[in-house]
């Protein structure tokens, strides 16, 4: 039977007894009703698992002998995508728990000229993203970006493949065509898509123009469809 599994942001570097948060100590003795001896398993989301036996329960501040430390290096390719925020909020957290679930890297909440909503829940979205982390067994949980408008997108560093999903008439290769990099960040547009300027803004920063198919796709499905390509090329 595979062990509990939870996330706690900070970790130690080697095994030692530790304090479990409230969230989880709770978890584990309210609801699992767990107790001395018994073992789950905890990751930081940034590549470091331990199991851990139960040597203190308590629904406030449960310790734990922290055992059996594994470092595990981050996924390769390192993909990230850059989506438009979608007028309806639970499309959007969907499409969150989805592509992580998947392995994306990394997200930004991308605001466009036709982009509708802006609210940026960062709380229930990165639980969003620790849930689905370990629903899926993983220990690299995805960075979340603060929203970033397109032109500023532009203007981070990166040096991997960049790539444009678009409705408009041209040249397009289908992404799972594109040569796999060791990065790559794709962009998403709204249900309107991109703008023609837009378009031409990325096509000048030297993205790729890509197709995901012959039908013309909602913004959270484009992305899932664009992750899932990536990361299974």
């Amino acid at each position: 039977m595979t062990a509990p599994f939870f996330y706690e942001k900070i970790l130690p570097d080697t095994p030692a007894h530790f304090t479990l948060s409230e969230e989880t100590s709770k978890h584990c003795v309210q609801v699992l009703r767990m107790k001395i001896g018994e073992i789950i398993s905890l990751t930081n989301g940034c590549g470091l698992r331990y199991s851990a036996a139960i040597r203190s329960p308590d629904k406030r501040k449960t310790v734990v002998q922290l055992m059996n430390r594994e470092w595990h290096e981050q996924p390769t390719p390192k993909n990230s995508i850059a989506i438009s925020f979608i007028k309806n909020a639970s499309r959007m957290e969907w499409f969150l728990e989805k592509a992580t679930e998947i392995g994306i890297a990394a997200i930004y909440p991308l605001v466009t000229t036709r982009t509708e909503r802006t609210i940026f829940k960062v709380d229930r979205w990165e639980s969003i993203l620790i849930a689905a982390m370990l629903q899926s067994q993983q220990v690299w949980k995805p960075i979340l970006y603060s929203p970033i408008n397109f032109s500023d997108l532009f203007k981070l560093p990166f040096s991997g493949t960049a790539l444009i999903a678009h409705c408009e008439i041209g040249e397009k290769m289908a992404l799972q065509n594109i040569k796999s990099s060791a990065e790559t960040l794709i962009l998403i547009g709204p249900e309107g898509d991109f703008t023609k300027e837009e378009i031409a803004l990325a096509l000048q920063h030297k993205c790729l123009p890509i197709s995901l198919g012959n039908t013309r796709l909602r913004t959270e499905t484009a992305g899932l469809v664009a992750v899932t390509l990536m990361q299974h090329k």
